[in-house]
């Protein structure tokens, strides 16, 4: 469903009423980031960490934007009402507004936020614990912009690795990358974690990843409920040998991967086929968590 009513700095619009300049550096450079998150009972989830994400990237690529979260809690909500939605996946864009054609040197001060909703997708807990497949992709996670990968509107690795995993080869189905080293990374649009002989592990930030969200939160669970945790860098044999894995984004929270499968279409199961022990506790921990 196209939503009827959008977000355009601070205001609703009608969609069709909500338009960009060509000048707009985020449409002439992929200068501008976003932030997805969902909301639980109305409420977005996690919000003060997406803002403190989004803001920090403003500051370093000179995209003057201040809002706070309290603010963007009440337009989502103020949004979802206008398009009938209780609950909803949310997308915050920040692009960097007009400027002259070429490269800049200084700062963006009328930056353009653009706030999107859509309906989440059907909830199927039975079906998510058995788990999808993981596709170990040809497709190579670039390098990040900066010291630390932004959430930038810069999107074409990732719309070529998911043309490569189209059609997927199983429902649901994500696609992995690998760095340029061939160490693990990360999913298409989510953060990888397995676990080895009892240790959850997770790709570090080193290796170029984005420093999801979603992940930072289920590290910190896990080493509440008395995990060891590790994040360092691993290659697709050792994933091969784990006894769990999952990967993690916002809006699918925690999702069981209970196959494994490279270029070559060749398949591996994870574990006995359902999601394991430990990807359930931690799915029901980061769920309670949203209640608040």
């Amino acid at each position: 469903m196209t939503a009827a009513w959008v977000g355009w700095n601070g205001k609703l619009l009608e969609a069709q009423e909500a338009v960009i300049s060509v000048y707009d550096h985020g449409f002439l450079y992929g200068l501008g980031l976003f932030e997805t998150f969902r909301t639980y009972g109305g409420k977005p989830y996690l919000l003060e960490r997406h803002m403190q994400r989004l803001m920090g990237g403003c500051a370093e690529l000179g995209i003057r934007f201040d809002m706070s979260a309290e603010l963007v809690a009440e337009w989502t909500r103020e949004l979802q009402k206008a398009n009938g939605l209780h609950d909803g996946y949310v997308r915050l864009t920040v692009s960097a507004g007009e400027g002259a054609l070429g490269l800049p040197t200084g700062d963006y001060v009328r930056p353009n936020a653009l706030l999107l909703v859509k309906e989440l997708p059907p909830a199927n807990d039975e079906a998510l614990l058995r788990g999808r497949e993981l596709r170990l992709l040809r497709t190579r996670r670039n390098t990040p912009e900066g010291t630390v990968r932004f959430k930038s509107l810069h999107y074409m690795n990732s719309i070529l690795a998911k043309r490569e995993l189209t059609p997927p080869p199983s429902p649901g189905a994500e696609g992995l990358q690998l760095t340029q080293e061939g160490w693990l990374a990360e999913g298409i649009v989510s953060n990888l974690f397995m676990v080895k002989e009892g240790v959850i592990c997770t790709p570090s930030i080193d290796t170029g990843i984005l420093p999801g969200v979603t992940r930072e939160r289920v590290l910190e669970l896990a080493a509440g409920a008395g995990y060891q945790v590790q994040e360092g860098f691993y290659r697709w044999e050792e994933l091969l040998q784990a006894e769990e894995v999952w990967m993690t984004n916002s809006i699918q929270e925690l999702v069981p991967i209970t196959t494994l499968s490279d270029s070559s279409g060749a398949c591996r199961a994870v574990g006995a086929g359902q999601a394991g022990p430990i990807v359930r506790q931690l799915l029901a921990l980061y769920r309670e968590d949203t209640l608040g």
